[in-house]
């Protein structure tokens, strides 16, 4: 896949399937996705670092439910039950959702508070999410039609 299908991938995902969990989803488009969805984090968390506002936070939220349709529809791909996304995406919510409120208006000392209460617990409970997850989404897909719907285009 060449940079402009990346680009466009993820553009269809965000405008025309923001939150579907229907049907399957092939791990090329959505590694492919995912990947767009790192580097425009990346992009955020330096924003983030020179204007000083919860730009990271925000784009967190804003991200989450494309990230729990594609990631729902991945795990369907592989026969198993879409809603096993929500293991990483609940920890992921109120992570960000903490970020937000407490960085916002408290600046450096809601940043502090949050590293030093429940951000250690949070980041803990989403990393052994997210490596039963990746482990799952790096399964190959069913080679044919699954519960979920017909094998999806590659």
């Amino acid at each position: 896949m060449d940079l402009n299908a990346i680009v466009e991938n993820f553009r269809d995902t965000i405008t025309n399937h923001y939150f579907d969990m229907a049907g399957r989803m092939g791990r090329e488009r959505f590694w492919y996705f995912i990947l767009a969805c790192v580097v425009v984090q990346v992009v955020a968390a330096i924003l983030q670092s020179v204007i000083f506002l919860p730009v990271a936070a925000l784009l967190s939220l804003a991200l989450l439910l494309p990230i729990a349709g594609m990631g729902a529809r991945r795990l369907q791909d592989i026969g198993r039950s879409g809603s096993l996304v929500w293991i990483g995406v609940i920890p992921a919510a109120i992570s960000a959702l903490f970020r937000l409120f407490l960085f916002g208006p408290f600046g450096i000392f809601g940043a502090l508070a949050f590293a030093f209460t429940i951000g250690p617990l949070l980041g803990l409970i989403s990393l052994a999410a997210a490596i039963v997850l990746i482990y799952f989404w790096c399964q190959p897909g069913d080679a044919a039609a699954n519960a979920y719907g017909p094998e999806p285009a590659k």
